[in-house]
């Protein structure tokens, strides 16, 4: 998994899915074992804007990949 940290990312369902509206994301993760009713949101955005859409392993192993000390249930990479 590629190392999102810094300004280049978004991290949280929230913040992913605002990112995904502006048409801001050029790539999606989300994690296998986050809840479903929380991650489908994301999947069902990235989807309808075209997104390539990545399941990382674990919440924890997604959030240690944005440099947090907690477990993230999905981030995005910000386009350039």
């Amino acid at each position: 998994m590629v190392r999102l940290t810094g300004k280049e990312r978004a991290v949280g369902t929230n913040s992913v899915l605002r990112a995904l509206s502006k048409g801001e994301l050029s790539l999606v993760y989300i994690a296998r074992d986050a809840d479903p009713f929380v991650t489908r949101k994301v999947a069902i955005a990235a989807e309808k804007a075209h997104i390539e859409l990545v399941e990382a392993d674990s919440m924890k192993l997604l959030g240690s990949a944005c440099g947090l000390s907690v477990a993230a249930a999905a981030a995005g990479i910000l386009k350039k």
